[in-house]
This record gives C-alpha cells, structure tokens and sequence, in this order.
C-alpha cells in the first residue's frame, strides 16, 4: 500500500471544523491558529484532490465527499487513539492475550459475563477460552496451555482455591420406563437401563463408571447428552444449573432413588503460575471470584440454610431464568 500523505492532525482539522461549527473554535479546541487550521484542511484537499466544504452563504457545509472522509477521519482518529491507550497499558504489563479454561460445567452464562468485564477494562487483551470435559483433566494447565482453570479437581504441582460446588441430579425423560415404576429405585433397577455418558477430555485418565448398566451411549459434549435425555434415550448425571430449562419444560424428571440421587463436584480456580501472573489475569482471577460471590450471597438472600450447609440460587443471567434453582454451592471460607 502507498504511504499516507495526510498526518492524524490534518484529519484532527478537518473533523474539529465540522464538530465545533466553523474554522474559528476548532482552532480553540485545537489550541492552534485559525490560519494553520485553514491551511491544514486546504492542503488535506489539495493532496487528496476533492473539495470537502462548500460555501452556503456565510457557512462553509460538507460536500457528499466530505461527509465520507469526515466519518472516515472520525472512526481513524478513536482508532489511533485506541491504539495509544492498548499500548499504555501493555506498557504497564498488561497481556496481550489470556488463556482460561474452564469445566464445562461451570455456568457459561457466569463465564461470560466476567470476560465481559475484563474485556470493558482493557479491552485490547484478547481471550482464549478452553472448555473441557469433566474429570480429571488438567492437561491445559500442565502442557502449559492455559493460564487460568476453573476445574473439578486440582492436579499435582498446582494450587487452587475452592470456588464454589455444583449439583448433579440423576434424571430421565417423564416417560421413561424407570418413572414408570412408580416407586423409589436402587442401583440394580438402573441397570437394564442404557447409561448416557461424557467422554472426560483427557481418555488416558478418564474416571470408571460410576453406574454398570448394560447398555452406554458416550458422547463428546454436554449438550449431546442433555438432548439424549430429554429425548428419551436414556438416565443420566447432568449438572441442574444446564438442565434448568428442560427441568421446568418437563422435559427431564430427576429418578425417584432410594438414595444417592444427586451428587456434588467441587470447582476451584487454579493459577498456572500464581507467581508470574499478569494483571489481566490477575484481575479475571478476582472479577470471577466477585462474580461467584455476588450471585452466591444475592441467591442465598432470606433463605434459611441447613447447618453447614451453604446451598444457594443463582438467579439467572441473560436467559431471565431469575429464581430459579441452580444448584451452585459456594464453600465457607
């Protein structure tokens, strides 16, 4: 591409005459001559070769070829501007890029509002987000691939501190044959059963069944799963914070069980390196350890919790899901 021939204080003149109504506050605002605001804009035409203003009585007016370079000089100069105010704040250590992963468990709606946040504060640092299977699947930290982790389980060499806990609840479609019987179930009338099951994201460590049924349908995604059940292909374990939906649509119904009909898995946040973290890390860490408060200590608000206990509710994010339950825990400290 040809090198520009206008400067950013040409394009500055130009889009100051048309905010402030004429040569002589622009020249104010500018802080310069009107003689060197005049000839800045004169010579802007003169190179580019077009008339941005025409004369209408005593007002100098924008031509159509104005209007395009003034909105065009206007989105170029916040550009640069923007570019001065990233290099400001990596020049204070601010990262370029911040790698999270996170269980796929862990509410999406409560993730992205908290990169939300961090995007709002230094919104040139980019985001990768991982989102990986439950299990004990802390290659992302380990292989050096994330900087930040929201897992299940904290892997040896890491610390973590515990965030919050989430339900799981054993359910089936309303018509599935083990609601039809009417009756609290155990383990062995689960069994003739097909199980619906999550393939853990590292195979090589994956986690043994936790029911033998007969019959196993594995899938790769969450939502796989969810479908499959709400479809009526069979029982399985689903976090209630994804299933709110289909629990309210009927389309899922928890299993009657004698006992052990849902399950608890704790979620901590991990650093990959706690000592080297940047700020933009460093600041994500705390917006979601605030974000998991706020909504813990709003849901829990006037509702009596059993000793030692510290069940809560979400009300929802974006969906509008507000008082629903969600099934989130957040420990003591």
């Amino acid at each position: 591409m040809p090198e520009p021939r206008i400067t950013l204080d040409q394009w500055r003149a130009l889009v100051a005459v048309v905010d402030k109504g004429g040569y002589a506050r622009a020249a104010a605002a500018l802080h310069k001559s009107q003689s060197s605001v005049t000839y800045g804009v004169q010579q802007l035409e003169s190179q580019l070769g077009v008339k941005a203003f025409k004369i209408a009585g005593r007002k100098a007016e924008l031509t159509p070829t104005g209007e395009l370079l003034y909105r065009r000089a206007r989105y170029l100069l916040d550009e640069a501007a923007a570019l001065e105010q990233s290099a400001k704040r990596l020049s204070a250590g601010w990262e370029a890029e911040v790698r999270v992963a996170v269980e796929v468990i862990f509410p999406i709606w409560l993730v992205l509002a908290c990169l939300d946040r961090l995007g709002k504060e230094s919104p040139h640092t980019r985001i990768e987000l991982i989102e990986a299977v439950l299990g004990h699947h802390t290659d992302a930290l380990a292989q050096g691939q994330a900087d930040l982790a929201v897992f299940a389980s904290i892997p040896p060499g890491f610390l973590g501190e515990p965030l919050m806990r989430l339900r799981f609840v054993l359910v089936a479609h309303p018509e599935h044959p083990l609601h039809k019987l009417g009756r609290k179930l155990s383990l062995r009338d689960l069994r003739p059963y097909r199980h619906l099951v999550v393939r853990e994201s590292s195979p090589e460590r994956a986690s043994p069944p936790s029911i033998e049924a007969t019959q196993r349908w594995t899938f790769s995604h969450l939502a796989t799963s969810i479908e499959a059940a709400g479809s009526g292909y069979g029982f399985a374990w689903l976090p209630e914070e994804k299933i709110r939906q289909e629990l309210a649509a009927g389309r899922l119904k928890p299993l009657p069980m004698r006992e052990g009909g849902e399950r608890f898995a704790e979620l901590y946040l991990i650093f990959a390196d706690r000592e080297h973290a940047g700020p933009a890390t460093l600041r994500l860490a705390e917006i979601i350890r605030e974000a998991v408060a706020s909504e813990c200590k709003r849901s829990s608000r006037g509702r009596k919790l059993p000793r030692g206990k510290a069940s809560i509710r979400i009300p929802g994010g974006p969906g509008g899901e507000t008082g629903r339950h969600r099934g989130l825990k957040i420990p003591r400290q």
